[in-house]
């Protein structure tokens, strides 16, 4: 009996096999085919029979997803934008380009909805795990009910691979406590390398290979780069994987950090750059919206949407302003010409598998619009501006030749942000507005994909390529994972637009973060803007006081020409379909607090103590995310360290939490015990008088005195042995998150806290314990 279609009642290939008893892939996991030998009570009298495990489907693709971070719709060349990206181009002029596909305007969830094929709220990714709440929309813990296309692929006979960021691990799961089934390897997918966060230092990255904290295999002066070395990994794994099974199908999905801040790349790309943005982020906006005309990315007639008001007019800069500004920019432009360069050598790479024509390149450019996080003037340090604190521009020109080299987390100023969005309004965030949501994408298969220089203008999500990867690997979506119901899928397969440049994809859509909102129609869009990207202090409330537009796509493509006044009967329509699908794929309770929010106490790693006050930790205890650490900002503590030295010849980290733009550290160097408090690259530093020798108790006594005020002073005291070395007082604390970095024991792993050794600078000693005990 042959099965219903996978995905499309006109398929005409089986799922099942052996007279249509195996395999059912309608239910994961697949069983071991049936055997069908014969026992007999001795092996003479028996007949063998191996049994199989289930295979994909015949003529089922090889499947990658690219998705870059941060890249906005007038960014790369491909669609109009200034900045090169000639693999990008040498992709599309094979496939297809699509002009209005969508994303959630923020990573995790677009990455949550991607990799499930249901809207972000239903996979409890409504907003990112750093700002999560206890409510199953917004715990960023991936239900059981919703299976990645990972664990549909690897059960039907696909490897598969997961290289770059992972933002849709709870960062309190990701300690070697677990659990690990929301971690990609429990996700579905064989393999993982990458790290698991929102963003990485490109010199310095937080690296695990499966569940295993890593480190690079050279440093930052050797050459080093993430993007190289998880491409040249995702390479590796996809040669060996077809030269030991040729005809198994592969899926991988390759993520990297960029262009998500810090923007770090070799000084040669950014360089290329080089006065290319003197002209300003206006002017950039009427060159981008011209080439996009000129090239047939967006329909004559397109409307430039006008220069807001958080947006400073180019001509009222100063002089120094426009000199960092434009460093900065030129800065991101080459790193995502390097990105495209690594991407492209991964294309290359495929282009040599001897089933190269039968493999499907997603390349999603951006999991949103381009970021503002940068705030107004940007920053070469990305977690003090999340703390609010701002370096004067003048003390930046002297930086300037050090941008985007290993020290410095750079990000550029919300007016390139609003600029690489063009022809749109607003930024990375603002799911109301298509600057925050419409990202290009192209779509490579040989095999089946004929080029067509005019973009696919079908309205599609990113809920939809789930149910296009399984439509062409005829592959059903299982009614049950492990025994639990699955939630249907809320995509819908684009897969006809290949052949069909008519195909119009999605009636409807809904759009939310951050209680920034929208609900699209049947060509109509509703938009209501909420919160500012680079306010984290501000919760407006009042949502029924947000001022709602209306736009009809079909005439406008950019959202130029609001129609809320003239029609405010469709308005109220619309805002009433938002509300319906509010509530039937569970947005609320609406939640705009942002600092606050992200001060929320989280859950505790499984068996960790609740309200504890003392830690104790023992050498090798790494890479503990910061949400999992001692809780060490705005209050007191004390950190003792048992260690054993060999006088001068003992050297390394006993402590560090934290990385380069924030954190502390306590080492040993040439045997003298010395304290470092990064405080944004201001740095305060205790050492000891001499060498330690044999067994030694060190202490550092940290009181705060800001009393119930977030970053205040504190008096900072080394001990050794009992006896004070040495004291100083500091005026401010990290009020926030030393970053992306996390806190260890025996080796400052990832970012260096100080520049005065090279991480991960282990220690050589003996380390008996170390305590923490906070008042």
């Amino acid at each position: 009996m042959e099965d219903a279609s996978p995905a499309t009642a006109d398929s005409t290939t089986t799922n099942r096999e052996d007279n249509g008893s195996w395999p059912d892939r309608e239910h994961l996991p697949i069983p071991l085919s049936p055997f069908k030998g014969k026992i007999g009570k001795t092996y003479k009298d028996s007949t063998a029979d191996w049994q199989k495990h289930a295979a994909a489907p015949d003529g089922a693709p090889n499947v990658i997803i690219v998705l870059l971070d941060d890249v906005g719709f007038g960014q790369a060349s491909t669609f109009g934008g200034l900045i090169s990206t000639p693999k990008l181009d040498e992709l599309a002029s094979e496939g297809l380009k699509y002009n209005r596909f969508h994303t959630t305007s923020i990573c995790g969830p677009t990455r949550a909805a991607l990799l499930t094929g249901r809207n972000h709220h239903m996979t409890g990714n409504g907003f990112l795990m750093e700002w999560a709440t206890g409510f199953p929309s917004y715990s960023t813990m991936m239900p059981r009910d919703t299976a990645t296309i990972g664990r549909i692929l690897q059960d039907n006979g696909y490897a598969t691979w997961w290289f770059g960021k992972n933002h849709n691990t709870p960062d309190w799961e990701t300690t070697v406590a677990g659990p690990f089934n929301n971690w990609p390897t429990g996700l579905g997918f064989d393999y993982f390398y990458g790290f698991n966060a929102g963003e990485t230092d490109q010199y310095y990255p937080v690296l695990f290979e499966n569940t295993t904290p890593v480190e690079p295999d050279k440093t930052p002066a050797e050459g080093y780069h993430f993007m190289t070395d998880m491409t040249d990994r995702a390479i590796a794994r996809m040669k060996l994987s077809k030269s030991v099974a040729p005809d198994k199908p592969f899926f991988m999905y390759f993520a990297p950090g960029a262009t998500h801040a810090p923007h770090q790349e070799p000084a040669e790309w950014r360089d290329k750059y080089k006065g290319k943005f003197d002209m300003g982020w206006e002017k950039y906006r009427e060159e981008v919206h011209k080439r996009q005309l000129d090239m047939g990315i967006i329909p004559p007639g397109t409307k430039l949407t006008p220069r807001p008001d958080w947006v400073r007019p180019w001509d009222s800069l100063t002089d120094v302003q426009k000199k960092i500004y434009t460093r900065l920019m030129e800065n991101f432009a080459g790193y995502l010409s390097f990105a495209d360069h690594e991407v492209g050598r991964l294309l290359d790479a495929v282009k040599q598998l001897p089933d190269a024509d039968n493999t499907m390149v997603i390349y999603i450019v951006g999991d949103n619009g381009a970021s503002a996080e940068g705030g107004p003037n940007g920053t070469f340090n990305e977690i003090a501006s999340l703390n609010g604190i701002q370096t004067p521009l003048e003390d930046l020109v002297p930086l300037l030749d050090k941008v985007g080299q290993p020290g410095t987390e750079p990000h550029y100023p919300r007016g390139w942000a609003w600029a690489g969005d063009a022809p749109f309004q607003w930024v990375k965030q603002v799911a109301s507005h298509l600057g925050g949501t419409r990202n290009p994408m192209v779509v490579s298969w040989p095999a089946k994909i004929k080029h067509d220089d005019q973009p696919r203008d079908a309205f599609l999500h990113v809920i939809d390529v789930v149910p296009t990867i399984l439509e062409a690997a005829h592959i059903p979506m299982p009614e049950t994972v492990d025994g639990i119901e699955q939630k249907p899928l809320e995509g819908k397969s684009f897969l006809p637009s290949f052949d069909n440049p008519e195909f119009k994809g999605r009636s409807s859509q809904y759009f939310e973060i951050f209680t920034n909102r929208s609900m699209y129609k049947d060509g109509w869009k509703a938009d209501a803007q909420h919160t500012l990207p680079w306010r984290q202090d501000l919760a407006p409330g009042n949502w029924d006081k947000d001022r709602w537009e209306l736009y009809y796509l079909p005439d406008d493509f950019s959202e130029a020409v609001d129609l809320a006044d003239k029609k405010p009967e469709k308005l109220a329509e619309m805002k009433k379909l938002f509300d319906e699908a509010a509530q039937q794929y569970h947005v609320y309770p609406f939640d705009d607090r942002g600092s606050a929010r992200l001060a929320i106490p989280k859950p505790l790693p499984p068996g960790a103590k609740p309200d504890a006050k003392l830690f104790t930790y023992f050498a090798g205890a790494t890479r503990i995310p910061e949400t999992a650490a001692p809780p060490m900002k705005n209050r007191s503590w004390t950190v003792t360290a048992k260690v054993k030295a060999d006088g001068a010849k003992t050297d390394g980290v006993i402590l560090g939490f934290g990385g380069s733009a924030a954190g502390l550290t306590l080492y040993l160097d040439k045997g003298i015990p010395v304290f470092v408090y990064n405080y944004f690259n201001s740095y305060t530093t205790l050492k000891g008088k001499s060498a330690l020798s044999g067994d030694a108790t060190i202490a550092v006594q940290f009181e705060y005195q800001g009393g119930d005020k977030t970053g205040g002073p504190a008096l900072v005291t080394l001990m050794v042995n009992g006896e004070q070395v040495a004291q100083q007082k500091m005026d401010a604390t990290v009020s926030g998150r030393f970053g992306a970095d996390t806190f260890g024991i025996g080796a400052d792993t990832g970012q260096p806290v100080t520049p005065e050794y090279e991480p991960p600078y282990p220690f050589n000693g003996a380390i008996d314990k170390v305590t923490v005990e906070l008042q």
